[in-house]
């Protein structure tokens, strides 16, 4: 076994990269390399790219995750079911081991991309509160447009078998569970919130989210934006665009993450989120029901 790191990217395929394009500025990203058959795009954090489209019928094509050292990549590939360590043909170069989850998706564990310089992000002045009022003298005047990604934080599957799933990505990986679901029974689990180990260092309260109810598929990838107000404003400007809203504006129960959820042009869905839960590797798992696991502090996870 080894620890992943975090997320790298997620990758999809779609018939028209234009399209994409154009999709991905209004989310937020900006394209990092634009080829005849491959798009790559970027948030503001120096990661090359988050989001990877090749051309072809639209569906998802795989997650990959970071390796936390090039010892780390050599030791994946010795993992059951694992590849040669490859050359990644991709921005930033680096190397990738490949595998295939127990449904047949596409993982990949990537280290050494070079990193680019960190593109600017737009801030607003502080927030004042009831409590606390650090802006003075000062305007709050926010600049319209989208939402300026920054990095992405974590997808969620579908998967006909979550406990095999989840062995099959904790033996292999180093996931550590949040939150677990059960259904009915407390010893029927469907599905957790899994976090990448890093010891005493804090991360997202979930990474990897693997659903075990329906039939396998992907549900969707999320992305870290600046702030409260980065969400309202992505929202506006997806809106405006004419794009087709999926869930949201709410605040999760589990993870509290303010989220904001849409659709590309060929039904991915993908979520603008901000202020998530930060656990270290000595937080224990909880046992929740699904309407916590599905339900809100405020507004509604649904259209």
């Amino acid at each position: 076994m080894i620890k992943v790191a975090d997320i790298a990217y997620v990758r999809f395929a779609a018939p028209d990269l234009d399209a994409m394009e154009r999709f991905a500025r209004d989310f937020g990203l900006e394209p990092t390399r634009r080829e005849a058959e491959r798009l790559f795009c970027r948030g503001t954090n120096p990661e090359p790219y988050v989001h990877w489209t090749e051309r072809g019928d639209a569906g998802f094509r795989g997650v990959a995750f970071e390796a936390a050292s090039a010892a780390d990549l050599q030791a994946a590939a010795q993992l059951e079911g694992a590849s040669a360590v490859e050359s990644l043909d991709a921005p930033g170069g680096g190397s990738r081991v490949r595998f295939r989850d127990p449904d047949g998706f596409a993982v990949e564990v990537v280290h050494g991309r070079e990193p680019l310089a960190a593109l600017p992000v737009r801030r607003g002045e502080p927030l004042n509160t009831g409590s606390a009022q650090p802006r003075r003298g000062a305007l709050q005047r926010l600049e319209r447009g989208p939402a300026q990604v920054k990095r992405i934080g974590h997808c969620v599957l579908r998967v006909s078998d979550f406990a095999r799933s989840a062995e099959w990505y904790q033996s292999r990986f180093g996931f550590l569970e949040s939150d677990r679901i059960f259904l009915g029974d407390e010893n029927n689990i469907v599905t957790a919130f899994m976090r990448c180990d890093r010891g005493d260092a804090f991360v997202d309260h979930h990474t990897l989210l693997a659903v075990g109810l329906g039939e396998p598929g992907f549900d969707h990838a999320a992305f870290e934006v600046e702030d409260f107000d980065a969400v309202m404003l992505g929202h506006d400007h997806l809106m405006q665009a004419g794009y087709e809203h999926h869930a949201g504006i709410g605040r999760h129960i589990l993870g509290s993450q303010i989220f904001d959820y849409w659709k590309d042009p060929w039904g991915h869905v993908v979520e603008h989120f901000t202020d998530g839960d930060l656990l270290d590797a000595g937080a224990k798992p909880n046992l929740m029901d699904p309407a916590t696991a599905l339900g809100t502090q405020w507004g509604r996870f649904g259209p």
